[in-house]
């Protein structure tokens, strides 16, 4: 009757540890410790702990007594502890010093009984390891208890990894939500943007041509004025007004050129070749007159798809800026280079010859850097604003990429990058 009554009393706490532990994703460390006090307690024995398998390896996760280091791995060879996982199977051992075979326990201790954590897949991935200063045996009863709690603590354990596969999970998946919506806002973006610039250049080519009809008759008008005999102030008037007609006809042409959809003739250009046969016809441009313009050509033949004519405009004009703003005698460079850049914030990298031209002018302030390439947007007093926004157009319809760079010390630099095509 007394053992009847012992082992209902234990059955009794039993329950009662077993209904007061709380689990919760967060507290997982808690709620393990929690186990391995209970087993100390309802066994009656020196220490527990409740461990976690990697490979050959095994990681204290809680303790009935507090330790210093929770982060050091123990190897699983040669104690007894591996030989639990091993096997997949409990084991108690009444005192390792007569019973050797299955391993070595902790320096101090004699005695041991240990459960493995196995998941609901039949997984061992820890155990519950109690261990005793002095020999003593374990009745089925303390057995049976260890291995209840032992469980709780693979469910909760096996539990706490899936809900942090799954945390992990949902970050990829908001960071793939966010980098579609994030794409999907570019391509809209885009969208707009080339129905808007549709939408002008419509509207731009009509007027245009309503203005141009009356505009050329103004011209001619003046023009004849020009050739007739007059006073010197009134010769002045005539030249001015002709200047700003030819000014105003630059604009005109210019804001047709930057509304129009960009249709492209494409083929594959060497665009070293390419380069080194504008040469000659670049240092003829007006504002390279008395000012040196080097080539340095890449070491190895590079092409891309592009349009021949609208490339040649865009080294036109970009050459004809830095010769505009550079002193006589000075030297514009231009040089090809090849390099490699992330697409998209991806990691996947695509090959990009880039054309940088620098010359060793003034450096453009930072804060007008970012608008230079903006319609109507000109440092110059003579300047239609137009001509840096043409060339961005165009490099951008060549799925391209412009730049511009400018300091004391180099000078500036503006960069164009166009894919290299095999």
């Amino acid at each position: 009757m007394l053992i009847e009554s012992q082992a209902s009393q234990q059955k009794q706490r039993t329950l009662e540890v077993l209904s007061s532990l709380s689990y919760r994703n967060g507290e997982l460390n808690k709620f393990l410790r929690e186990i391995a006090i209970g087993v100390s307690k309802l066994i009656t024995i020196d220490w527990s702990v409740v461990t976690l398998c990697l490979g050959d390896f095994d990681k204290i996760l809680a303790s009935s007594v507090e330790l210093d280091d929770y982060d050091t791995t123990y190897s699983l060879h040669g104690v007894v502890t591996g030989t639990v996982v091993k096997t997949g199977k409990s084991l108690t051992v009444d005192d390792t010093k007569t019973c050797t075979e299955h391993g070595a326990v902790p320096e101090g201790y004699r005695s041991y009984l240990g459960v493995p954590l196995r998941t609901s897949q039949g997984e061992v991935i820890g155990t519950i390891c109690s261990f005793h200063q002095q020999p003593r045996k374990y009745n089925s009863e303390e057995l049976a208890i260890v291995e209840l709690f032992a469980e709780r603590a693979a469910t909760a354990i096996d539990n706490y990894q899936l809900y942090q596969q799954q945390c992990k999970f949902n970050e990829i998946l908001e960071a793939e939500v966010a980098k579609r919506t994030q794409e999907l806002k570019a391509a809209q973006a885009s969208l707009i943007e080339k129905e808007r610039l549709a939408a002008i250049g419509e509207f731009a080519s009509g007027i245009i041509h309503e203005i141009r009809n009356p505009f050329t008759t103004m011209k001619m008008g003046l023009t004849y004025f020009k050739k007739t005999d007059k006073s010197e102030p009134s010769q002045m008037r005539v030249s001015l007004a002709l200047e700003e007609a030819d000014r105003l006809e630059r604009l005109l042409k210019e804001i047709l050129l930057y509304a129009k959809p960009q249709k492209l003739d494409l083929q594959a250009i060497d665009i070293n070749k390419f380069i080194a046969e504008m040469l000659e016809s670049l240092r003829m441009i007006p504002a390279a007159t008395q000012r040196q313009i080097e080539y340095y050509p890449p070491s190895t033949q590079l092409k891309v798809m592009g349009d021949q004519d609208k490339l040649k405009q865009i080294i036109i004009n970009l050459v004809r800026n830095a010769c505009e703003a550079i002193s006589v005698g000075e030297t514009v460079k231009i040089h090809l280079e090849k390099i490699e850049k992330f697409e998209n914030n991806s990691n996947e990298q695509k090959e990009y010859i880039s054309i940088n031209i620098c010359n060793g002018g003034e450096p453009i302030p930072p804060e007008v850097l970012p608008k230079l390439t903006q319609p109507f947007y000109s440092t110059k007093s003579s300047g239609t604003g137009l001509g840096l926004a043409i060339v961005k157009r165009i490099v951008e319809s060549h799925n391209g990429e412009l730049s511009i760079e400018s300091n004391a010390e180099i000078g500036t630099t503006i960069s164009v990058k166009l894919p290299i095509c095999s």
